[in-house]
Parts: structure tokens; C-alpha cells; sequence
């Protein structure tokens, strides 16, 4: 066994695609050896902006031995009569480059046949990686991948070198005009000189002596210690955003945290909007002060020595000012302006060209909150209506425009700097709420109705255009955006069913009655796929699901709580044989006609005994308590034992089947029985 230490060496590769490439590249080489029959270690994968590494702790030095057995054409058409090959014979061996003499006869099922058995020795795998690894390069499905010169070659940015080394050995390829060797290359700026490497185990010392740090994990360990110790030498907390340091691992290679200071003045800006200037244009850690306060101070983290830290900070501040200046512009000009204002100018923004203004979707927005208000019994409308005009108009003021990941945030601070009450101002913010999985819930109930209203004219608006989620396009969220209504009606007590949300939303949008038809189908199907994976993801089981969903309204809450009752109750001893009860009754009750059972009309014992049964479970039945189920059992089984449902008499006949599908409504209360599976 031998290690593999191979490395991509490419002009700076953008932060954002670091981990993509190299998860690709692991992936690719797992592949190759796998496909190739070659035994392999430990993986371990290195990254920095300037290279992709993949280190193999232990590879065999040549493939398995295989062996393959081909059928070929059926005795009788590879030889005549006077047992001669035919040229199907003939043909068959020359196929596999073998000797016509070699070929067996096989029994098999369908008769005999020719067949050949292929011995093939392992080749080198230094061989093997030759020849495959250009390909395997080649092959890469990059995002936003380019190429360069006169090459055909593409990756994320120009390739600089390529280091394969199996053992002490080069493995040697040529792609597209360059060849790999034992060179790689130290830092650009501190140790630019190329770097022989001998043996593969040393690749991370000789590179960490040449001011790079190739392991993600133990850069990342610096820049939190750099992090670290600002906050102690100077008593200040750094904010916390894994995001952030993620991206900031993967611009640098010899990390070193410098702490920066900016204009007090600057201080009186939305706190958001300086995290966000700091964190999105310059990707500077924001600092808060002993008190939670911002701080007029950032971490920049910096790609050189401690030596050239002053240098590095003043720029830092320079480019820091600047951004600071634009977005203190921008904040003072959008206050000039009652907020309520630019909810006019909404009106020559286009929400989506069919759709027509940002305005009128605001207008429909805000009917859908009216009519969610009235299902839950509100008294009073005028704050909810009232966030639901304005919750967009932040999309129109400058600061949004330069930073449009504080839409909602800069429409409240906004809302409060022009005297709109905080129950208002919140849910402008929080109608966004959640995100992302696993991202808050709107505080409030203005808020989280408003985020139901929104997030549903939007699905209701694309549905109806017919830009549905396809496989993984999903260009407008709408996945994001149905996951989050479901777990806003989950941890919500809102009697709302998901039927009446979309009909509602649908009036406003599709005028013809037959058209919302369809659409709201499409809809509720795709709710139903979406809940359906959250619950499968919380271990629930398939049939379990679709028992409980075929047979309810969507209201969310209710489909949860009845699925964790199925749920419980399939764990019970007794249910097999309640569940088979209830099969027999679901077989037979196609052939009933919806009416009332007539007692007059009950004549043998049994179904007189079922109908009693059946009226005190249905007494007894309540939203939280099914238990009562169980025993409808028993007079069940005794019924199909001792009556014969399908009487001569038409009257009896029909009565019978009408108890039945009474009974049968009985076990849809908590779930469509057939389904499940025993």
C-alpha cells in the first residue's frame, strides 16, 4: 500500500465553491478506485483558495484480479449440427479476444448456452491513475467553471499546476498542455518559490513552512484563537456567524485576525445594516461592546504576516469608511420620506409581469390577512391590514437596493422611525420568517398571519403561472416557502385548513371557478409532498402518512396530531386485528349509496349489535381520544361471520351497506385504515 497525495494548483478559486470542488473531487476518486477495483485508505481532503488536495493514506499498488463470465448465443445457433462453430461462435470469440476453443457450454434456465470465462491480472495502479485521473478532471461538473487560452479544458479558474505523486512516484499525465509533477507551491506573496515534494506524508509541513495552512480545519482553528484573543486583550465579544467564518477560511492561507476601528458617528446606523455592510461587502467579523452594544470596531482577517498587520488595518479601515459613508447616505435620504409613502412608488415596481405591481400583490396580500383574521375571530383588522401595505415598500428605498438581504429588517426600523406602532413594525419584519429550516417563527400573530398570507400568494401566484418546482429547480423557493407555512400552522393554534387558504388566495388571482379547480389540485399536491417528507423525516412511516392524509382536510396541526395517534395506536397488540376488522369493512363499501341506516331494517342480531356499538364509539369518539375504535372490532367480525350483506331484499340490502359506511367513517375520523399496510 502507498499513499496518493494529488492536488489541483489554480488561480484563486472563489470562497463560496472551495468545498463544492473538493466534495466533487472526493467524490470522483472514490468512483475511480471503486470502479477500478482498487483497495484504498483513510481520505483526507485539503483546500485553499489557490488548491484542491486529496490525500489517500493507503493505496494498493494494483488492482484486483477479476474474473467474468459472458453468455454468449444458444448452443444450438453457435454450432452446427456436426459440432462446428458457427460464426456466431466465431464472432462471440473474437468479441472477447479469445480462441473459439475456449468457449463452454453453460446450462442455464432458458437452455444451454456459449460461454467464456475472462481471467484479467490487476494492472499497476500507477498505470491506471495515468490514464484515468486527466479524464476524471475533465469529467467534473463545476459551477461556474471557465476556460482559458485555447484549451478545451474547464474548471473554476485557470490551473496552475498539478501535483500526483503515488508513493515517491509521479503518476504522469499530460492535461491540456500541463503536465503533473512533485511541484507544489507555497503562499503568493510570503513563499512563492515551488515546493519539491518527495514523499506524500510531508506535503502539510513543507507547505505550513512555506506560510500556508492547506488543512480547512486547522486554518479555521486559527482564525477562531485570533478571534479569541481580540476578545480578551481588548473586553469586547466578536458576533457569532459560522457563515462568515466558513468563508473567511476559504479566502486566505496563513490566516491572522487584526482588529480595526471605525467613526463613533457611524455607530447611529440599524445595527443590522453594519453587520451587513461589514460582513457582506468586506467580510469583517462586527464587534459588540462589553455591554451588547455595537462597537465602533471589526476583525479583519488577513492573508500575511503579523508584521504587515498595521498596513493591512489601514487599509481595511479605508475601504471600511468608505461603505460606511455610502450606507449612512443612503439610510438619512430613505427618512426624508414617511415610510407609508414609498408604498406608492410599489406601483411601478413589477412583482412579476403577468402578476402586474408589487402594489397589487400587496393588495391581494392584504385580503388574504382580512379573510385569515375573520376565520380566527380578530376583533380588530387595522394593524394586520395596515403591515400588510407596507410590508413590501422597503423594497423601493436605497438601502434595500444596495443591501436587499435587510429587506424587513430596514422596512421596521423604517416603519418605527415614521411613528407605526411595534406590533406593526415587527411584522413587517418577521413575514419573511422562517428563511430557512430552522430559522425563527414570527414572534407574533400579525406577523406570522402576514407570513402566511405572503408566502401563500406567492406559491398560489407561480402555480397558477405554471412555474411549478420541477426535480431540483425551485427557482423561486417555493418548497422553502411552503415548508415554512407548515410549521407556522404546526406551532400555531389556528383553526385553518390549507383547503381554504389556497381558495382564498386563488379568488384573487384566477377569475375562472373551473381553472382555481385545478390549480388549487396542483397546490394541495404539493403541500402534501412537502409535509409528507418532514414527516417521513421524523421517522413516521410511509402508509401511516398517507392513511391520515387522504382522508383530511390540510389542517396541519390536526394531520400531525391524528398521524402521532395512528402512530401509537399501530404499537398497540390489538391493533392487527382492528386493522384487519377495518379492511373488511373498507372492501365491501364501494358498492354503498351515502344514506341513513334505518333501524326499523335491522333484523339479525349482529348488525343490531354493530349499529349500537357504532353510535356509542361515535359518542365516545373526540378530537384527541380514538380509542374507542378498538372496539368496534369484534362486532365487526361478527357481522361478516353471521350476515349476509348483500340480501336479496334491495331494502335490507342497502340498509346493511349504509351501516358499513357509517362504521367506515367511524375509522377515517383518524385515518383512511386500508392503506396501511400490516
Amino acid at each position: 500500500m502507498k499513499p496518493l497525495l494529488f492536488e489541483i494548483g489554480s488561480e484563486e478559486i472563489p470562497a463560496r465553491f472551495v468545498s463544492v470542488g473538493l466534495a466533487l473531487l472526493k467524490d470522483a476518486f472514490i468512483q475511480l478506485l471503486d470502479k477500478s477495483l482498487i483497495e484504498y485508505g483513510n481520505i483526507s481532503l485539503y483546500a485553499t483558495p489557490r488548491r484542491l488536495t486529496v490525500y489517500i493514506e493507503g493505496i494498493s499498488e494494483k488492482q484486483k484480479d477479476s474474473t467474468t463470465e459472458s453468455l454468449g448465443p444458444p448452443k444450438k445457433v453457435a454450432f452446427d449440427d456436426k459440432g462446428s462453430p458457427t460464426k456466431a461462435a466465431t464472432g462471440f470469440a473474437a468479441s472477447l479476444n479469445i480462441d473459439v476453443k475456449d468457449l463452454k457450454i453453460k446450462k442455464t434456465e432458458r437452455g444451454e448456452y456459449v460461454a467464456a470465462t475472462i481471467e484479467e491480472k490487476g494492472r499497476a495502479t500507477r498505470d491506471i491513475l495515468a490514464g484515468a485521473i486527466p479524464e476524471l478532471i475533465s469529467s467534473l461538473q463545476l459551477p461556474k467553471s471557465m476556460r482559458w487560452g485555447s484549451g478545451s479544458l474547464r474548471f473554476f479558474r485557470p490551473i496552475q499546476w498539478i501535483l500526483a505523486m503515488f508513493g515517491n512516484e509521479i503518476v504522469p499525465f499530460d492535461l491540456d498542455g500541463i503536465k503533473s509533477g512533485d511541484i507544489s507551491y507555497g503562499h503568493r506573496f510570503l513563499s512563492p518559490a515551488a515546493i519539491k515534494i518527495d514523499d506524500p506524508p510531508a506535503y502539510l509541513p513543507l507547505l505550513r513552512q512555506s506560510h500556508v495552512l492547506a488543512d480547512p480545519v486547522e486554518r479555521k482553528d486559527a482564525i477562531s484563537e485570533g478571534l479569541k484573543e481580540i476578545e480578551t486583550a481588548v473586553g469586547c465579544r466578536v458576533h457569532e456567524d459560522a457563515e462568515l467564518l466558513d468563508i473567511v477560511t476559504n479566502l486566505v492561507e496563513y490566516p491572522s485576525a487584526i482588529l480595526g476601528s471605525f467613526d463613533d458617528k457611524y455607530i447611529t446606523l440599524p445595527k443590522e445594516l453594519l453587520i451587513t455592510v461589514m460582513k457582506t461587502h468586506q467580510k469583517y467579523f462586527s464587534v459588540e461592546d462589553k455591554d451588547g452594544g455595537m462597537a465602533p470596531s471589526f476583525i479583519v482577517v488577513s492573508n500575511t504576516k503579523a508584521e504587515n498587520n498595521d498596513m493591512v488595518r489601514k487599509g481595511a479601515e479605508r475601504v471600511l469608511r468608505a461603505r460606511l459613508e455610502d450606507a449612512g447616505f443612503y439610510y438619512i435620504e430613505d427618512r426624508k420620506i414617511p415610510f407609508r409613502d414609498y408604498t406608492k412608488k410599489l406601483k411601478k415596481v413589477t412583482f412579476q409581469e403577468k402578476l402586474g405591481s408589487l402594489y397589487r400583490k400587496a393588495e391581494r396580500v392584504s385580503l388574504l390577512c382580512s379573510f385569515i383574521a375573520d376565520n380566527l375571530g380578530l376583533q380588530s383588522k387595522e394593524k394586520l391590514t395596515r403591515a400588510a401595505m407596507l410590508c413590501k415598500a422597503d423594497l423601493v428605498t436605497g438601502v434595500v437596493g444596495e443591501f436587499p438581504e435587510l429587506q424587513g429588517y430596514m422596512g421596521m426600523i423604517y416603519a418605527l422611525n415614521s411613528g407605526e406602532d411595534k406590533e406593526t413594525a415587527s411584522a413587517i419584519y418577521e413575514h419573511y420568517f422562517p428563511r430557512f429550516p430552522g430559522d425563527s417563527l414570527p414572534s407574533g400573530k400579525t406577523g406570522a398571519i402576514l407570513s402566511l398570507a405572503d408566502k401563500m400568494d406567492n406559491i398560489s401566484s407561480f402555480f397558477f403561472l405554471g412555474l411549478i418546482p420541477t426535480g431540483s429547480e425551485d427557482p423561486f423557493a417555493l418548497r422553502r416557502q411552503a415548508a415554512g407555512i407548515i410549521s407556522i400552522l404546526q406551532e400555531s393554534d389556528y383553526p385553518l385548513s390549507l383547503d381554504s387558504l389556497i381558495d382564498k388566495s386563488l379568488e384573487n388571482l384566477v377569475p375562472v371557478p373551473e381553472e382555481r379547480k385545478t390549480v388549487s389540485g396542483k397546490i394541495l399536491q404539493f403541500f402534501s409532498q412537502r409535509l409528507e417528507g418532514i414527516l417521513l423525516s421524523r421517522g413516521y412511516s410511509h402508509d401511516i402518512i398517507n392513511a391520515v392524509l387522504s382522508t383530511r382536510e390540510m389542517n396541519i396541526k390536526d394531520i400531525m396530531h391524528r398521524i402521532a395517534i395512528l402512530s401509537q395506536f399501530r404499537a398497540y397488540p390489538e391493533f392487527p386485528g382492528l386493522l384487519l376488522a377495518a379492511k373488511r369493512v373498507h372492501n365491501i363499501i364501494n358498492k354503498a349509496r351515502p344514506g341513513d341506516v334505518k333501524e326499523k331494517l335491522l333484523i339479525e342480531a349482529p348488525e343490531k349489535e354493530l349499529f349500537r356499538v357504532s353510535v356509542k364509539v361515535r359518542d365516545n369518539l373526540t378530537e384527541t381520544d380514538f380509542k374507542a375504535l378498538f372496539e368496534l372490532e369484534e362486532p365487526i367480525n361478527i357481522f361478516f361471520d353471521k350476515v349476509l350483506v348483500m340480501d336479496r331484499d334491495v331494502q335490507i340490502q342497502e340498509n346493511r351497506l349504509a351501516l358499513l359506511l357509517s362504521v367506515k367513517k367511524l375509522f377515517d375520523s383518524l385515518g383512511d385504515f386500508s392503506k396501511i399496510v400490516e
